[in-house]
């Protein structure tokens, strides 16, 4: 059969979808960047006019996982009936439920060094979780001495029941149980940093690669999205 000819750009695209499907046949380490080329029909030189190394090849599918992540996460939240914590609840669900449903992509870019300081995530789900917090705040519903560092908090949780559910430590029958479990565990810590009237002076203050990169460099232009009716 003849091989697939890709005009330039598309090669790119193609690849990212290669790997994908890889990760999720066979786990994050469980393939290459010769099986990916070879998945397109092209050779591995090729490939690397795109992606100079298997790891330029993880990263850059990462940076794409981690905005339809940030999507999945905004748009689920508006489109939650009420604009106080339960936005917020609705967030949470969305993240869980997206790591069980693909448990073997988000274990790729829940891995340290998924991405780098260069990479520019938009909108990334860090994102994201800030400005819902920043909106909360805003409307009283936080106080705003427990503003600092929350969406490190809030991250924890919904992050450590995703992990314990896809890693099989902990067990929930169906998705509205996940679900449920997953309101459950925002409320709760929502409503235990509602209670933190004044910040504490020792507080540390957590980073991410992608905060950090936030300090060094202009933040990036939030992408086009209209508001819900």
């Amino acid at each position: 059969m003849a091989k697939k000819r890709y005009h330039h750009g598309d090669l790119r695209g193609a690849l990212l979808d290669a790997a994908e499907a890889l990760v999720r046949e066979r786990g994050a380490d469980g393939w290459s960047l010769r099986e990916a080329s070879a998945r397109v029909g092209v050779s591995p030189s090729a490939a690397y006019h795109h992606f100079g190394s298997r790891d330029a090849l993880v990263s850059a599918l990462s940076e794409v996982v981690l905005a339809r992540l940030g999507n999945r996460l905004r748009d689920t939240m508006d489109a939650a009936p009420a604009q106080g914590p339960e936005r917020l609840a609705a967030c949470g669900r969305a993240y869980v439920t997206w790591a069980v449903e693909d448990p073997a992509v988000a274990r790729l870019v829940f891995r340290g060094g998924a991405t780098t300081a260069q990479s520019a995530i938009s909108p990334h789900p860090h994102d994201v979780l800030t400005a819902e917090l920043d909106r909360l705040t805003g409307t009283g519903h936080l106080p705003l001495g427990a503003r600092p560092g929350a969406e490190f908090v809030v991250w924890a949780g919904i992050h450590g029941l995703a992990v314990l559910l896809i890693d099989g430590l902990v067990h929930i029958d169906d998705r509205q149980g996940v679900e449920r479990q997953t309101e459950r565990l925002v409320l709760a810590t929502f409503n235990g940093l509602a209670r933190e009237a004044a910040p504490e002076s020792d507080r540390p203050m957590p980073t991410t690669t992608h905060t950090r990169r936030l300090t060094q460099s202009p933040a990036p232009s939030p992408a086009p999205h209209a508001p819900s009716p």
